[in-house]
């Protein structure tokens, strides 16, 4: 303990030298509006993400707050003495997601699907085709946090996995969400700058293709550990036996009037969307028993550490979205393609909704500038919209900070005793699984 006490003393004295050496020495931008240095915040944020829990795990859980806040309040003063009103609109987009997370967050919380089934291979494919399929009309965040609990409880007698909900975070927190603007938020932006709402059904054949593929895989990897660990042991089948088997019931139904209230308010201007957003919350609280979400080991821990962690990212990411923006029109992307790959890359590890307007706004650019003309969407030829739509969406799934449920998924499971990947575990799974099926789409669809 009183090493630990002497590392956070001597990490944070350092890091506050380190800071006053770099403000002291680049305090002349020579003109220009955020220096590359200013990506230091978040790099460090999304490292110490990545690296802390896996090495310090028991002085990050302690501290990951304290530590956010002190990479968050210099990279705050960056931004208010270059342009402060970037500042003012994070905080708004943040305050707009963490209510939205964490309304989807506390109703699904009273919802209760009792399986009465063990967590057969074909019934973790099954619920993961239909968390693909339900996430295009409730949200993947919605599919996410509705069905994550039913997902634990039919393989809490099975010891190995950490796969089921590493293709879940895949599937229904991810790439189950493309085919309307109410499955994924940069779609939704999209609808909002003049896409129509049904456009997005076009890319169906990219949907059905990915989710197949990946259902397959599931499928065949989940049977081999099923067989592995029957194997190793009898205590598996054993505890098979001793499940009940009945139809599906549900408990809870009410939350999901809540939910639609949620879903619809998305619709209404700012600040009546969160005062929706909230009374939904309120209603769930007071019509749902506490014995429901007892049932569900509801805790508000996941969101506590959701809130915390994205209060930082929404911060220290305001220079680099910045950056983006005033050089995305100079990157010389001009194929299909380019901006699929470019879209959903820098969606893997920044925010997937301004990365899409980024490349969105990049995309009239160019159109305007090589003179074209024809099927046009907003302004964007539409193979170019298909290309940044399908890489925002699909290509969140790389990384935990990718898209907003994945991070909360992970964080349910290991509060449920699930033993999930560390960061870069993670992203060695969607680099083994999911590059390749990206590289697949790329040849067949751009």
């Amino acid at each position: 303990m009183r090493k630990q006490r002497i590392f956070s003393v001597l990490a944070v004295t350092g890091y506050f030298a380190v800071l006053l050496f770099i403000v002291h020495h680049f305090q002349d931008y020579s003109g220009r509006l955020f220096p590359l240095w200013s990506c230091t915040f978040f790099v460090v944020l999304l490292l110490s993400i990545a690296i802390l829990p896996l090495v310090l795990p028991e002085w990050w859980s302690k501290n990951y707050a304290v530590f956010t806040l002190l990479l968050a309040i210099p990279a705050a003063f960056v931004v208010l003495t270059e342009e402060w009103i970037l500042l003012v609109h994070a905080l708004e987009e943040y305050i707009s997601f963490i209510i939205l997370l964490g309304s989807l967050f506390t109703i699904s919380g009273g919802i209760v699907i009792r399986l009465g089934a063990r967590g057969t291979p074909m019934l973790n494919t099954l619920l993961l085709f239909i968390g693909a399929v339900s996430a295009n009309f409730i949200g993947t965040t919605g599919a996410s946090m509705v069905l994550i609990r039913p997902m634990l409880r039919a393989n809490r007698t099975r010891k190995r996995v950490s796969h089921i909900f590493i293709f879940f975070i895949f599937l229904v927190s991810n790439i189950g969400g493309l085919l309307t603007p109410l499955g994924d938020p940069p779609l939704f932006l999209g609808f909002l700058r003049g896409v129509p709402f049904v456009w997005t059904m076009k890319l169906f054949p990219i949907w059905i293709f990915a989710v197949l593929i990946l259902l397959v895989i599931f499928f065949l990897f989940d049977s081999y550990m099923v067989r592995k660990e029957a194997r190793n042991s009898s205590s598996f089948l054993e505890a098979v036996d001793e499940m009940p088997h009945k139809k599906v019931e549900i408990k809870g139904k009410i939350n999901f009037v809540f939910l639609l209230m949620v879903i619809g308010s998305l619709f209404l201007p700012q600040i009546l969307r969160e005062l929706v957003m909230l009374s939904a919350v309120a209603l769930s609280i007071y019509f749902t028993s506490v014995a429901l979400r007892e049932e569900n080991a509801f805790t508000y821990h996941p969101i506590i550490e959701v809130a915390i962690l994205f209060a930082g990212i929404f911060v220290t990411i305001a220079p680099v979205m910045k950056i983006l923006s005033m050089s995305g029109s100079e990157l010389s992307i001009t194929k299909p393609w380019q901006f699929f790959w470019i879209t959903g890359i820098l969606s893997s590890f920044l925010d997937n909704a301004p990365t899409y307007l980024i490349f969105f706004s990049s995309a009239q650019n160019v159109a305007d500038t090589l003179g074209i003309v024809a099927n046009l969407i907003v302004g964007v030829p539409e193979i170019y919209l298909r290309a940044i739509s399908v890489g925002a969406v699909l290509m969140g799934a790389n990384t935990y900070i990718g898209n907003g449920p994945n991070f909360m998924v992970k964080a349910i499971c290991e509060e449920n005793n699930v033993d999930m990947p560390s960061f870069f575990g993670y992203m060695l799974w969607s680099l083994i699984f999911l590059i390749p099926l990206f590289l697949l789409i790329t040849l067949i669809f751009f």
